[in-house]
């Protein structure tokens, strides 16, 4: 695939088919990006020069084939290229970076060879078990770096000499300046997940100073469902003539997810959520609020009516959040409560059903949010309550995703019969959040946290047992 010819700072295309389909060239201010249309068949991971241990260790996974991304990443990956990919959500990415990393890892072994940053500590755990997972046959060593564990066992876990460090910015530029003996000197690949993220000014500080600290001489992946176009983003992340590999439209959403939209007074909003989870009450759903009250205030709410919800945000402390996500993984739970903490590229295979309670005020986060459901070929439903204060945030996600979604049906006479109902659980709610006062929450959201292990302990079973007789 040949680069086309023309001024230095201009944009030019040119379409050439090729024989395994056609490719777009588009040279921005110097940046090589190219973009490989949807045509190409997709090969085995054979057929994309995987080695045959890691063949090996994909079919272990249950992945037969290469997903859309994987089969226009890795070829350019393994020629040691710099990648922007684009992917929808649930698309394997991150076999995507970590495959061609370990092929090379495999080909020359050294401790701390890759640094993989994600913007949340969950997605740097879910990379990690996915590394582990890949490399169990070849003695993978891998450490996790986030916030809300305890320093001191991360700094035990980099002297065994990791091979792949994950983790989020801030917690990592803390081990680079205080645990000594570590640096990533020798470090041979960075990857961004979810980059559009990273890339923004809540982790500009982090970010520059971790690539103040890392070789200029060393591989970069960006990977995102979303991506921002600012040239002036990619040059700092010191990127050499990328491959932009374009799996997806720039702000999709799969063809098998079902999306639609509820107009709703604000004051009715509880009530209509009600209904919906007890009309689909054998659904695996996740709720996104947009405070990490809120999680806490529904979560109680949806428990007083015998519903098996459990929330998830930044109040909580790491250990809890991921107690929280592994209840719900197992089924102990079928509703999860959460903020946009939860949105971006964890991997529940068996989410049915999202429900965006409240509208995201950035339009790309609902990209993410509906991202949990129908992954991976599976279909999902997304339903958005939009009240009269929330119109135009909604307006811009039509919009984004350029469609005009179908009403979800439901009448209002029959939601409003679950009014008295939900407004005395409503109450109750409020005055256990009083109870339990303001200073618990702050210092980390104990209480209500232990309130939760409480009501999962006693009232698991005859909650299920009450929802399948629905």
């Amino acid at each position: 695939m040949s680069a086309t010819g023309g001024a230095a700072g201009g944009q030019e295309e040119d379409k050439k088919p090729t024989d395994q389909g056609a490719h777009i060239n588009l040279k921005v201010k110097g940046q090589l990006f190219r973009m490989a249309e949807d045509n190409k068949e997709v090969k085995s991971f054979k057929d994309l020069g995987i080695c045959e241990q890691l063949v090996e260790a994909c079919e272990n996974l249950g992945w037969k084939t290469p997903s859309k991304i994987q089969a226009e990443a890795i070829p350019h990956a393994l020629e040691g290229k710099d990648l922007i990919g684009l992917a929808q959500t649930g698309s394997g990415k991150t076999g995507a970076f970590a495959l061609p990393i370990l092929q090379a890892l495999l080909d020359t072994p050294q401790v701390l060879f890759a640094c993989v940053l994600s913007p949340t500590r969950e997605l740097a755990i879910q990379i990690a078990e996915q590394f582990e997972a890949l490399g169990s046959g070849i003695g993978l060593k891998c450490a996790v770096l986030v916030g809300g564990v305890d320093h001191t066992q991360q700094a035990i876990a980099l002297a065994k000499r990791p091979h792949i460090v994950v983790g989020t910015p801030g917690r990592l530029m803390d081990h680079l300046s205080n645990t000594k003996g570590f640096s990533l000197r020798t470090m041979k690949y960075l990857v961004l997940d979810e980059a559009d993220r990273l890339l923004n000014d809540d982790f500009e500080k982090a970010i520059d100073e971790i690539l103040s600290v890392i070789p200029r001489e060393r591989k970069a992946y960006l990977f995102s469902a979303t991506m921002t176009k600012k040239v002036r983003k990619l040059q700092r992340a010191c990127l050499r003539n990328p491959v932009k590999i374009e799996a997806a439209s720039k702000y999709s959403t799969v063809d098998t997810l079902k999306q639609q939209y509820r107009f709703v007074p604000a004051k009715y909003k509880e009530c209509y959520l009600v209904y919906i989870l007890t009309e689909l009450s054998g659904s695996t759903t996740m709720v996104f609020t947009r405070t990490c009250d809120a999680t806490r205030l529904l979560a109680l709410l949806l428990r007083n009516l015998g519903l098996r919800a459990i929330p998830i945000s930044g109040h909580m402390s790491q250990a809890k959040r991921l107690g929280a996500l592994n209840k719900f993984k197992a089924g102990e739970c079928n509703i999860l409560i959460c903020t946009d903490v939860a949105s971006r590229g964890l991997d529940i295979p068996s989410v049915d059903m999202v429900i965006n309670y409240d509208i995201p005020s950035n339009s790309k986060d609902y990209i993410h949010r509906v991202g949990r459901t129908a992954r991976a070929g599976r279909s999902g439903v997304a339903i958005s309550l939009v009240n009269q204060y929330e119109l135009e945030w909604y307006i811009q996600i039509e919009k984004l995703i350029g469609k005009k979604l179908p009403e979800f049906p439901a009448q209002e006479e029959e939601v409003l019969l679950l009014l008295e109902r939900v407004t005395e659980a409503k109450r109750i709610s409020q005055m256990k959040i009083k109870e339990t006062g303001g200073k618990k929450k702050r210092r980390g959201g104990d209480e209500g946290e232990e309130e939760i292990d409480r009501y999962l302990a006693s009232k698991n079973g005859k909650s299920s047992k009450k929802l399948k007789k629905r």
